[in-house]
């Protein structure tokens, strides 16, 4: 699973990916500092 953490004045959002492309896509179009990490572990809610 790829994430995208996205970090905003006094919050961060976290937005999960099945493929690096899909999350890739996402990156471009943030304008705000982010990240770009993979993880082996499901974040089921």
């Amino acid at each position: 699973m790829w994430v995208v953490t996205i970090f905003e004045d006094k919050t961060y959002r976290i937005f999960e990916f099945d493929t690096k492309e899909e999350a890739m896509m996402e990156l471009q179009n943030i304008t705000s500092p982010a990240i770009l990490s993979y993880t082996k572990l499901t974040l089921i809610a």
